[in-house]
């Protein structure tokens, strides 16, 4: 009684709480199940993870070959047992086993055992027990995923995609039936050898599976005539990178469902590598795109690099969550932010001028100055001046606060470590984050007002990790879509003929950056559907000339895009917006001496913006030549004239490009004009400047061209470096002259004793 107690007991907890705990494979699938790659097993084994569901023709297969009666027995067939026990004795060699279905799966999942009676009366001990803890479909299953398959490939899964390149529900009867056999012979399984072995075995399973009528002599007959599998096929590879952060995410060896649409994939991979082969002329060895849904935050296609790029070219580095400089890619954030802090109108005009605040002189790219420009001009034309100006106004520590809002996880220093370089590429981004924040801009549109701000999944890439928050839009829905408005203007690249038609066909709001010293291109592109993102450089971080957003990643964005459905534009969010009388010639909100207004929808925040600065009452003499006042002239007399009127120094630059710019008539002689500011200027050297003072190949020292500007033709002027008179100048006014080392104060008077004056410091001589 005592020793069948404990029998009872030992039966009752003889099996491990796993059955296998091998290493298997990472596999990971696309949003409709598609295979988009695996990885091997740590121990070198194909062994994808435990599958549930055993495909029909594989279960009809393996239990006519190995188990007919596997569906009534309790884990051991008496008969089996009986058949085998005489087999081998008759024959005097082992012929035969005996052993059932879920005895094999005992014997696979205690791997290096001897194969003696003892562990033959164990398998069966764990048979019978297993029997009562799972079903017969959960051992067909576990046969299934372990059975060994040849070589290092085990289980129906792995096998099926190995020898036959597709899954294993998808496999005819002859194969299933191929697969069935092995497991009894894994070594059969060799291109080069065994294979009418093989083959015999494969057919015998198919006419045992007519003779239980499970197929038709047709099928049967068609079976017989197709080939044994070859040399292994390759598991598909189609994003790589994917699977990469898939592990590194704590997903190794586990089935994932991504979100990826495996279609989307194909035509970027092949996109990027169309792409790479002209890049890499010019050492230019790695790109990465990321295509993500808007409305869902779904990544539908996952690039990280280029797929026949070379290991040593930094191919297999995942880009999309890599940290590169941003060149001006973050512009569209600050001109959104100011729109909706009520800094700014769509069309107001920025200041284009040499410039230099806090020690940093940017440039624009086309060394150039426009002296005023429209707010969403100089976006879509990505100048840097009236960028960085607009950024002082905003102020480094608000534009740092939203991009930290808007989920820029490397923007991880303070706001006095980027200063005004934050806006163009003193800081670094992902692509991964890049996309996910225009798309956040892009979601506040579509879903307003219909659809309000409510839940929403965080971008992702796992349909099985879907994480579910309140979205709260950071930038205001007009805020975003005055920015995409100003982002259709982009220019593009004249080398693309397809462009055009491109721009005919479907709108895209679309941003290009590049980074100092050409290391990094990027470029992002937006429609109510999509966000795409590109970058385009090499992973060690050299530069190349040309690598630029618009020349190298624009072309990659616009053939993924013309590669997705079409979209309309988004729709206007009329309740954010407000119509105001707008000046025409400067885009602020009309003031009372305007010339020309027009009514213009802005977002409800930019009527707070300051009135227009620009348009002034000028008093006139009779005759409308000279400007007057009441100190020199009878007000009776004079007439009034609303004008334009700019600074000296952007009326500088600005009339290089727009002729038809009338300047002020100037006052009369005898009329007092010290109260105007803005008729002289300085414009070389900036105030507040370093200067480093050349030196020619004879050892000369060279000089310094100091210049300046008046509203008045004709207007001589007279210089003084400190204490010392330089002379005058008249019409064009330069002066030419070397300073020594050191502070300095210039100072410029013109003849009514109108003055402008700058410090600037000389720090050496090269």
């Amino acid at each position: 009684m005592i020793v069948t107690g404990a029998l009872l007991l030992i039966w009752l907890f003889c099996l491990p709480e796993r059955l296998f705990t091998d290493p298997t494979s990472t596999v990971v699938y696309d949003r409709n199940g598609e295979l988009l790659g695996a990885s091997i097993a740590d121990d070198g084994q194909w062994r994808f993870p435990h599958n549930a569901s055993v495909p029909y023709k594989f279960k009809m297969a393996i239990i006519q070959f190995e188990d007919r009666t596997f569906e009534w027995h309790l884990g051991v067939s008496a008969k089996g047992l009986c058949r085998a026990f005489w087999q081998n004795l008759t024959t005097g060699e082992k012929v035969s086993g005996g052993s059932t279905l879920t005895m094999q799966v005992m014997r696979m999942s205690r791997k290096g055992q001897s194969r003696n009676m003892w562990q033959k009366m164990v398998e069966i001990f764990w048979a019978t027990r297993s029997e009562w803890r799972y079903s017969k479909d959960e051992i067909l299953a576990l046969y299934a995923s372990n059975a060994p398959m040849g070589g290092n490939v085990v289980g129906v899964d792995a096998a099926a995609w190995r020898y036959f390149g597709r899954p294993a529900d998808q496999l005819t009867w002859a194969e299933s039936a191929t697969l069935a056999v092995l497991p009894n012979a894994p070594s059969l399984m060799h291109p080069g050898r065994n294979r009418e072995q093989l083959l015999t075995k494969r057919n015998r399973l198919l006419d045992r599976l007519y003779e239980a009528e499970i197929i038709d002599a047709a099928t049967l007959a068609l079976s017989k005539f197709e080939p044994l599998p070859e040399k292994p096929h390759d598991i598909p590879k189609v994003a790589p990178q994917l699977m990469n952060r898939i592990i590194q995410d704590g997903r190794k060896g586990q089935v994932v469902y991504s979100t990826i649409d495996i279609a989307a994939q194909e035509r970027v991979n092949a996109i990027v590598t169309t792409h790479h082969q002209r890049l890499s002329e010019n050492e230019i060895h790695n790109a990465a795109v990321l295509v993500m849904d808007v409305e869902s935050g779904d990544v539908l296609a996952y690039t990280g690099n280029v797929p026949d790029g070379k290991p040593e070219h930094g191919c297999d580095v995942d880009v999309i969550t890599a940290r590169r400089s941003t060149g001006s890619i973050l512009k569209p954030f600050l001109y959104a932010a100011m729109l909706e802090s009520g800094e700014l109108t769509p069309q107001m005009l920025i200041q284009d001028i040499p410039t230099v605040m806090s020690g940093y002189s940017p440039k624009n790219y086309n060394l150039r100055y426009d002296g005023v420009v429209a707010a969403d001009d100089a976006l879509a034309k990505s100048l840097n001046v009236p960028l960085v100006r607009m950024l002082t106004k905003f102020s480094v520590e608000k534009f740092h606060y939203l991009l930290q809002q808007m989920k820029f996880g490397t923007i991880d220093r303070g706001p006095d470590h980027y200063g005004l370089s934050l806006i163009l590429g003193g800081a670094e981004v992902t692509l991964w984050d890049l996309v996910s924040a225009y798309g956040m801009m892009a979601r506040s549109i579509n879903r307003y007002p219909e659809y309000g701000f409510g839940v929403n999944k965080k971008a992702h890439y796992l349909l099985n990790e879907e994480e579910l928050y309140a979205e709260k839009p950071i930038l205001n829905p007009a805020s975003s879509w005055f920015t995409f408005e100003a982002m259709r203007e982009v220019a593009r690249p004249e080398d693309d003929i397809n462009w055009e038609l491109f721009s005919t066909s479907q709108k895209v709001a679309w941003k290009t950056g590049t980074s100092f010293g050409f290391r990094d291109a990027w470029a992002v592109g937006c429609t109510p559907k999509f966000i795409v993102g590109v970058w385009v450089g090499n992973a060690d971080g050299e530069g190349r000339p040309g690598l630029t957003g618009r020349e190298t990643a624009a072309p990659i964005l616009f053939d993924v895009l013309s590669a997705l459905p079409k979209s309309d534009w988004f729709k206007k969010p009329y309740a954010e917006m407000k119509e105001a009388d707008i000046c025409v010639n400067s885009g602020h909100r009309a003031g009372e001496h305007c010339a020309e207004t027009s009514k213009r929808l802005v977002p409800k925040s930019s009527l707070n913006t300051i009135a227009c600065p620009y348009h002034r009452q000028l008093f006139l003499d009779q005759t409308g030549t000279f400007q007057v006042n009441a100190a020199c002239y009878d007000m009776a007399l004079s007439q009034t004239r609303n004008w334009f009127v700019l600074p000296a120094v952007a009326e500088y630059f600005y009339k290089s490009h727009d002729p038809n710019y009338q300047s002020p008539p100037p006052f009369a002689p005898d009329c007092d004009q010290s109260e105007n500011p803005d008729i002289l200027a300085i414009l070389y050297p900036r105030a507040n400047s370093e200067i480093i003072v050349p030196v020619n190949f004879r050892e000369l020292q060279e000089k310094i061209v100091f210049e300046a500007t008046h509203t008045e033709s004709g207007m001589k002027l007279f210089w003084h470096l400190d204490d010392t008179y330089l002379g005058e100048t008249e019409n064009i006014h330069q002066r030419e002259f070397t300073p020594e080392p050191g502070e300095h104060l210039l100072t410029v008077i013109d003849e009514t004793g109108r003055s402008a004056a700058v410090k600037f410091r000389v720090v050496g001589k090269n």
